[in-house]
């Protein structure tokens, strides 16, 4: 486990992701320093009746970079970890080498499967921390204005329940994302290019959001994967719906599961020696 840390954390691209929401965050900070980006906030904030000077904030900003980024950017870069796990290695020819020794397809599939877990975990943490700190140094503390229309969620929070909503959000939205991993994890495991495998990945899950953010087939939603997974959401509700959420978690580590179960399938059943 160790080592096959050290070997995706060693790869170039695999850093790509940290470093390309950072400048994403600064850009973002720079714009709502300006007068003309804070005009929607101030209005968002005063039609609910808030006051603008205490829920303008780092932590109401934070969460606006975090929902606004992590699916696009962050579907991306785990898709494209995801994609690269298995098929990379296969590529390179270090896969044929590896199942020379005396280890089972099963121990090397859990390995890199475990490693892809611990990635998209750390990931998520570092864009929720870095926005969370950056926002906070730019603008300061103050109550949290969570403002989710499409799902119905326009709330206030004091700073305390709102920092406390916001950092067990960041694990939820692992969660969440792992499931996109794991799809790309399970295309990796086919006999397919690096590229290939996240690009069919990612094809899957933006159609699935496209449909999902289309009004006219919300009878449908409940089919859709992206709606599973925007299950963290629901955090900043009043109260937290918990028993929907632990639903709707059994079902996205159902898929998950499912996922796992068809590259390992697939990958047991290749032949490595041609």
């Amino acid at each position: 486990m160790q080592g096959e840390l050290l070997k995706l954390f060693a790869r170039r691209r695999t850093h790509l992701g940290f470093g390309v929401f950072l400048a994403v965050e600064l850009l973002i900070l720079v714009l709502w320093r300006l007068p003309l980006g804070q005009q929607w906030m101030r209005r968002a904030i005063e039609r609910e009746g808030g006051v603008f000077e205490e829920y303008f904030s780092g932590l109401s900003v934070a969460l606006i970079m975090l929902s606004a980024t992590v699916f696009l950017l962050g579907g991306l870069f785990l898709a494209l970890v995801g994609g690269d796990m298995v098929a990379k290695e296969v590529e390179d020819g270090t896969m044929r080498m590896t199942l020379c020794r005396p280890v089972s397809r099963l121990r090397v599939l859990g390995i890199k499967y475990a490693a892809c877990v611990v990635y998209t975990f750390v990931l998520v943490g570092f864009i929720g921390l870095t926005a969370l700190c950056g926002a906070w140094l730019c603008l300061g503390g103050g109550g949290l204005f969570a403002a989710f229309p499409a799902q119905g969620i326009m709330a206030f929070y004091g700073l305390g329940e709102g920092l406390w909503r916001y950092l067990a959000a960041l694990p939820c939205l692992g969660l969440s994302l792992l499931t996109l991993t794991t799809f790309a994890f399970q295309f990796s495991c086919w006999r397919v290019k690096p590229a290939t495998a996240t690009i069919a990945a990612l094809t899957v899950f933006f159609v699935d959001w496209i449909l999902h953010l289309l009004p006219y087939f919300e009878s449908y939603r409940r089919w859709m994967i992206t709606s599973h997974m925007s299950v963290w959401i629901d955090l900043f509700r009043a109260p937290v719906p918990w028993p929907k959420m632990v639903e709707e978690y059994a079902y996205l580590l159902g898929l998950d599961a499912s996922f796992l179960i068809v590259g390992v399938a697939v990958f047991c059943a290749r032949d490595f020696k041609a």
